[in-house]
C-alpha cells in the first residue's frame, strides 16, 4: 500500500514531518510504503526554511492507495490555486483517480478543493482558511474548527499539528484502532498543552485565486 505525500517549495513542514513520521512507525508487517514526492523528486525548502530531498519524483509515482496533501505558505498555496495548468493540481487530480484515500491538512484542503476533489464531501481546514474553503459550492465546509473530518474517502484536518491526530485516524481506519494506538505508544503522543488558547471566529478568506 503506497502513501504520498507530494511537497512543494513553501510547503509546512510539520505537515510532512508530522504524519510521516506517524506513518513509518506503522508496524512493518502491515506494508505501508510512505513516500514524498516532489515534482522533480528533487530538494524542497519548506516555508521556515528548512530543505529536505523528496524520495521520488511525481513521474516516478503515477499511482498512489493514499494522497496526503500538506499546505504551505498561503503565497505559494495561492499562485498555485491561480494556475489554471498547475503541475501540482494535474498530479492531484491524477492519483485521487484510483486512490482508496484522498486526504489533506491544513491548507491543504484548498488545493484538493481547487482541484475539484472535495466535492460533495464535508471537509475542514485551518481557522484561518474556513472563509476560502467556504468559496468552494459543492463543499460542506465544518465550522466548529475539528481535528479533523471523514467525507466517504475523503479525510480532511484542521491547522498544522491536526496532522497528527490525523494520521493516527487514518491508521485506524486502513488497519484498525489497536495499529493506531501502538504508534501513539512508541511516538508518545499524548498531548497537554501548557497554555489554552481561544480560537476566535474565522477571519474573511486571505487570499484569492
Amino acid at each position: 500500500m503506497k502513501l504520498g505525500i507530494p511537497v512543494y517549495e513553501g510547503v509546512d513542514l510539520l505537515d510532512v514531518a508530522g504524519p510521516y513520521e506517524m506513518f513509518k512507525w506503522v508496524d512493518p508487517s502491515k506494508k505501508l510504503d510512505t513516500v514524498i514526492l516532489s515534482a522533480d523528486g528533487g530538494t524542497v525548502t519548506t516555508g521556515n526554511g528548512l530543505q529536505f530531498h523528496a524520495q521520488a519524483s511525481f513521474a516516478d509515482t503515477p499511482v498512489l492507495d493514499i494522497l496526503w496533501v500538506p499546505g504551505g505558505d498561503p503565497k505559494v498555496v495561492q499562485a498555485m490555486m491561480s494556475d489554471p495548468a498547475s503541475p501540482y493540481l494535474a498530479y492531484l487530480r491524477q492519483v485521487a483517480a484510483g486512490a482508496k484515500w484522498v486526504c489533506s491538512v491544513c491548507e491543504g484542503a484548498l488545493l484538493l478543493a481547487r482541484a475539484g476533489l472535495l466535492d460533495g464531501h464535508k471537509a475542514t481546514t485551518h481557522w484561518r482558511f474556513v472563509a476560502c474553503l467556504q468559496q468552494f459550492p459543492g463543499i460542506d465546509v465544518d465550522t466548529t474548527n475539528p481535528r479533523f473530518v471523514v467525507s466517504g474517502n475523503r479525510l480532511t484536518g484542521g491547522g498544522v499539528s491536526s496532522g497528527l491526530d490525523e494520521s493516527l485516524k487514518l491508521i485506524s481506519l486502513l488497519f484498525d484502532d489497536a495499529t493506531a494506538e501502538k504508534v501513539q505508544l512508541i511516538t508518545q503522543y499524548f498531548p497537554q498543552p501548557p497554555v489554552h488558547a481561544v480560537m476566535t471566529g474565522a477571519p474573511s478568506c486571505p487570499i484569492a485565486w
